[in-house]
C-alpha cells in the first residue's frame, strides 16, 4: 500500500538571509505562478540603488508545475527542489535578442555554482566516477549524462504605476526544478536521474533545498549584476564559461524547434548570442536559438 507523504512548508533560513524576499508554501500549483502573482502585486520592483533584487518562492509540492514547451514537472513532497527566483532587469537587456539568451544561461550556471557549493559544504562524495555536473543546452542540469533538473525562464511585466522603473524594467522568473531524493522507480524517464543516486553523505532533501536555493540567490545576483552593468564584457565571459560547462557540444543532437521543424546533426559551437550551431550530415550549419534539443547516442 502506498503511503502518501504530507507536504510541509519549507524552512529555509539560509535562503531567507540571502534573498530580498522569500515566500514559502507547502503546496502550490506552480512556484512560477506564485511568483507572477507576487510581481503583479508589486512585491518585486527595481532597487533604487541599482543593485539586483532577488525574490525566491519555494514549495514542497507543485500540483501543476511546468517545464519548457508545456511539459509537466511532477514531484512528491520531500524529494525535489521546486523553487522559482524572480528579479527585475532592464527591459532593453531582457528583450535584446543579441544578448538575452545569456540571462537563461546565467540561471544554469548559478544552479551549478549552488549545487557544487552545497555538496562541498555537506562533505558529499561521488558514488561512482564521472558524476560531474554540467549543462545541456539550453536549460537542463545534467549529472553523469542524465537529466537532474531543468530551468524555465519567463518574462513578466511589472505593475504599471507610471514610474520610469515600471516602464524601463521587466520581471524575469527562473523556475528551477531538481531531483534531490527521487527514487529510481519514480523518475519520469530513463534519461532522468536524482542527486542521491550519484552522491553519498547527503543530508535530508529539505536541508539541501535551503543550501542550494541560498547559493542560487547569491550566484544569480553576482552574475546578473555585471550583465546589467557591462553587458558586452559579461556576455564574452559567460560564453567562455559556458563552453566549458556545456555537455551538448560535440554530440549528435536532434533539435525540435519551437517554431516547428527539426534539425539533426552535430552540436559544433556556442555563439556570442547564446545560440547553438548544429552541422547536419550534408555539412550545412544551422543556428538554433530556441527549441528542445535531444542528444542522440549519448
Amino acid at each position: 500500500m502506498m503511503t502518501l507523504l504530507q507536504a510541509a512548508t519549507p524552512q529555509m533560513p539560509k535562503t531567507a538571509e540571502a534573498a530580498d524576499l522569500l515566500v514559502t508554501r507547502a503546496t502550490v500549483d506552480s512556484t512560477n505562478s506564485v511568483a507572477r502573482h507576487l510581481i503583479d502585486k508589486g512585491q518585486l520592483m527595481p532597487r533604487r540603488d541599482g543593485r539586483i533584487a532577488i525574490m525566491a518562492v519555494a514549495a514542497d509540492m507543485q500540483t501543476n508545475g511546468h517545464g519548457r514547451l508545456g511539459r509537466e514537472w511532477m514531484n512528491v513532497p520531500g524529494e525535489s527542489f521546486t523553487v522559482s527566483f524572480a528579479t527585475a532587469l532592464p527591459r532593453a537587456l531582457a528583450t535584446d535578442g543579441s544578448v538575452n539568451g545569456w540571462i537563461q544561461m546565467t540561471a544554469g550556471l548559478a544552479s551549478l555554482d549552488a549545487l557544487r557549493s552545497a555538496l562541498e559544504e555537506v562533505g558529499s562524495q561521488s558514488i561512482q566516477p564521472d558524476c560531474q555536473l554540467s549543462l545541456k543546452w539550453p536549460n537542463d542540469v545534467f549529472c553523469h549524462g542524465l537529466k537532474l533538473g531543468g530551468i524555465l525562464c519567463e518574462l513578466v511585466p511589472l505593475p504599471q504605476d507610471g514610474s520610469a522603473d515600471a516602464r524601463d524594467y521587466i520581471g524575469v522568473i527562473f523556475g528551477i526544478g531538481l531531483n534531490l531524493a527521487v527514487r529510481a522507480e519514480r523518475l519520469p524517464t530513463t534519461d532522468s536521474t536524482s542527486l542521491q543516486m550519484h552522491r553519498k553523505g547527503l543530508p535530508d532533501a529539505p536541508i539541501m533545498r535551503d543550501l542550494i536555493a541560498a547559493g542560487i540567490v547569491r550566484s544569480l545576483r553576482a552574475r546578473l549584476q555585471p550583465l546589467v552593468d557591462d553587458t558586452p564584457t559579461q556576455c564574452a565571459a559567460l560564453l567562455e564559461e559556458m563552453r566549458a560547462e556545456c555537455w551538448t557540444l560535440g554530440k549528435q543532437v536532434r533539435a525540435r524547434l519551437a517554431a516547428g521543424g527539426v534539425v539533426s546533426g552535430t552540436a559544433i559551437a556556442l555563439n556570442p548570442d547564446a545560440s547553438l550551431s548544429v552541422r547536419d550530415d550534408a555539412g550545412e550549419v544551422h543556428i538554433v536559438r530556441t527549441g528542445d534539443v535531444g542528444v542522440l547516442n549519448a
